[in-house]
């Protein structure tokens, strides 16, 4: 069985979409980073998005026990297009059916030179298959952003991307996805330690 530890990169602060931007993670917390590092195994392959809020939070995980394996540009967020940057608001009201769309039936629907979910569940989906065969009795923490990890609990949940978009991914929370012989099963969806 292969363990994935899901960890949602550190906060950033942002009030805007931030997809494929790269902004720093804030990882202050020293007592939120500890409680989070004491929580995963010890004995992990560690892995993350290529951008610098999820590096630099792989980072301050990484100890001698754990393998830090390179960033992955796969694991990057859903890409937004030229929504990255802007205010829900500024794209609702510059794209009010599109944006509409977008969240309300998540699948082959894009951002203006962005990508869909179906787009990013695939490019992420590939690695995590690759990762499963690579290493099947494995677990691996991987650190990544709030859409890639519902693309992920979307597939072990075997749910629509619309009902996997309803859970809470928050900044430095774990969600632990068992994977065995095909199949999936969920530990536990945005846990806090």
């Amino acid at each position: 069985m292969t363990t994935w530890h899901w960890v949602r990169h550190g906060p950033t602060h942002e009030k805007t979409f931030v997809g494929w931007r790269d902004v720093p993670a804030d990882l202050s917390d020293a007592e939120q980073i500890a409680r989070l590092h004491a929580h995963l195994p010890s004995d992990a392959l560690l892995i993350s998005s290529d951008l610098i809020r999820c590096i630099a939070t792989a980072d301050v995980l990484h100890h001698g026990a754990r393998t830090r394996l390179p960033h992955h540009p796969d694991l990057r967020e859903i890409h937004f297009g030229v929504w990255d940057g802007m205010h829900f608001k500024e794209v609702a009201a510059r794209h009010p059916e599109l944006s509409r769309a977008y969240w309300e039936t998540p699948g082959d629907i894009q951002a203006p030179e962005g990508e869909s979910w179906n787009q990013t569940a695939a490019r992420v989906s590939s690695v995590v298959d690759a990762m499963n065969h690579a290493h099947p009795e494995a677990h691996i923490i991987a650190v990544a952003h709030f859409g890639v990890i519902l693309t992920q609990v979307q597939r072990a949940l075997g749910v629509t991307a619309y009902e996997a978009m309803a859970h809470k991914i928050d900044n430095l929370s774990v969600t632990t996805l068992h994977h065995h012989g095909g199949n999936w099963d969920v530990g536990a969806i945005n846990h806090l330690p």
